[in-house]
């Protein structure tokens, strides 16, 4: 008679085993809120939002006074520049059922879920204002408009030094020494294989560790370059693009359109209600209101408003990349 054998199929037992620790998607680093260098300090009121006044200098006097004639008084002029408010905030609800059955810390993960998600919407307000920034020029110093780029209009030396250029000829300050410039990796790396290694310093070579910037990879030509996922054609939300080219008030391209920003000091103003919220984001742990305290609410909230400062701070560059292109867009 033939051994027997008590195996896996005839017992229930052997199962399939489950890891209690959570894991997350990758997540893209956040730079753009620490841009907003101008901030209400002696705000009169509470309001719908915050006007800041910016007053414009007067035109050089090089002209002699008359001895006998008196000076004629000239104007002053300023512009204004309005941020306003508005609400923002996501919330998830957990049930009493999940919560009780899930071999997952689910409340505490949903917790971690939409701190992120706070801290992602509260850079994309950031980021989308920079984006629809009105100075703009096409890489390669290509002659535009954005659905005319093909495949030679990189990134390139000369992009760069116009940017600087411009932002120079504009008197706008630099950021502790450079200019700052973000892009996706796949657009710098155009402008570096053209420079080569050797035109750009590396981070350590100009800059306190405490002062380098998340994903920062070197400096060219005055301006202090970070890459940023969160500037490629793919991952622009909605209102602002997507696969096949970012979408700002202008056509799209037939290939991916990348948005490079180039700015100065004051390139990015912030304001926030001082009543019921913060200058960020904050978690608010909702009220448990049904009749047998199942539900647990979990959010974020947000009273506040981004806005461009000063226009002449900020440059865009639109450029397509050598690892991208209409028959096969990398998202």
């Amino acid at each position: 008679m033939a051994d027997q054998f008590i195996g896996t199929a005839d017992l229930t037992q052997v199962t399939t085993a489950y890891e209690a620790l959570s894991y997350f998607k990758f997540r893209a680093q956040l730079n753009f809120d620490r841009l907003a260098s101008v901030k209400p300090t002696n705000q009169t009121h509470v309001g719908s939002g915050v006007l800041f006044n910016i007053y414009n200098d007067l035109a050089p006097a090089v002209t002699p006074l008359s001895e006998t004639v008196d000076v004629t008084p000239v104007e002053t002029t300023d512009d204004e520049v309005t941020i306003t408010l508005n609400e923002y905030g996501n919330v998830a609800q957990t049930t009493a059922r999940l919560r009780g059955l899930s071999y997952l810390p689910v409340q505490s993960d949903i917790a971690n879920i939409m701190g992120f998600n706070a801290g992602l919407s509260f850079d994309s307000l950031a980021r989308n204002v920079l984006v629809a920034g009105s100075q703009v020029f096409f890489g390669n110093a290509g002659a535009g408009p954005r659905n005319t780029l093909a495949g030679t209009n990189l990134l390139r030396a000369v992009d760069i030094r116009n940017a600087v250029a411009r932002l120079s000829d504009a008197d706008v300050p630099d950021i502790n020494g450079l200019y700052r410039g973000f892009g996706a990796a796949a657009a710098l790396k155009d402008l570096r294989e053209e420079t080569g290694g050797g035109s750009w310093r590396n981070p350590h070579e100009y800059a306190q560790p405490a002062q380098i910037w998340k994903g920062e990879i070197g400096e060219f030509e005055g301006v202090a370059f970070a890459t940023t996922s969160r500037l490629t054609a793919g991952k622009l939300e909605t209102a602002n693009g997507g696969p096949g080219g970012f979408i700002n008030g202008g056509a799209t391209s037939t290939q991916d359109v990348f948005p490079v920003l180039i700015m100065g000091e004051q390139a990015l103003a912030k304001t926030w209600s001082r009543t019921i919220s913060a200058e960020r984001p904050q978690i608010v742990l909702g009220e448990v209101t049904d009749k047998l305290r199942r539900f647990v609410p979990i959010g974020w909230y947000w009273l506040g408003g981004f806005g461009r400062f000063r226009e002449e701070a900020l440059y865009r560059i639109e450029v397509v990349t050598s690892l991208h292109g209409a028959s096969a867009p990398i998202t």
